[in-house]
């Protein structure tokens, strides 16, 4: 018998008051939508602009759901295509509400490899037949970036074999829609099967 993968899919909130959306929460509502997907997805979405708040709602949502995989989204304006993250770092990442967020690491330890998290998904098997994706090392220095970075710590440091992959999202269009939901819903097939 056939046994569905638990999948957690996170997606953010608007930050701009001219932002009519969050292109990461648009793909997600769009994926919700379909009913032939095999597997047992569960949403997260329009998640706080706020590395503490989110990293929190999404680590409270981990230890409830006890996941297989983890899909982080998040909106990428100035990219046309979909990205996957390879790393996460937790250092040199912007702050959102305060300057003096205690996200920020100390600058001298920019550097220090413990700083950095890569994802442990071998990404090229998981991009396998998509139609326009790319991989990416640059997780933007925001809130994405600090919402990959403290997920991926919390399972180093507990030893969860749960897989987590970032995925930008650029602005959905009706010309690019098909495409990018259709990688998306390759990206996570492929996922359940590595």
């Amino acid at each position: 018998m056939y046994n569905a993968k638990k999948i957690l899919l996170t997606s953010f909130d608007i930050w701009l008051s001219q932002q009519e959306s969050n292109s990461s929460d648009d793909l997600l509502l769009a994926l919700a939508k379909m009913a032939s997907l095999s597997h047992d997805l569960n949403f997260l979405p329009r998640l706080p602009v706020d590395v503490q708040l989110a990293s929190s709602r999404v680590i409270a949502k981990i230890n409830e759901l006890q996941p297989d995989y983890i899909i982080c989204c998040g909106m990428a304006e100035t990219r046309s295509q979909l990205s996957v993250e390879v790393l996460a770092r937790g250092t040199g990442i912007l702050p959102v509400k305060s300057p003096n967020s205690l996200d920020i690491l100390p600058q001298e330890s920019i550097n220090s490899p413990e700083n950095i998290f890569q994802t442990s998904v071998d990404l090229e098997k998981l991009l396998v037949q998509t139609a326009a994706v790319e991989i990416s090392y640059d997780c933007g220095k925001f809130v994405c970036e600090g919402l990959y970075y403290k997920v991926l710590d919390y399972l180093h440091q507990f030893q969860l074999s749960i897989k987590c992959i970032f995925v930008h999202v650029p602005i959905l269009n009706p010309e690019n829609s098909p495409e990018i939901i259709a990688d998306f819903v390759l990206i996570i097939n492929n996922l359940a099967l590595l």
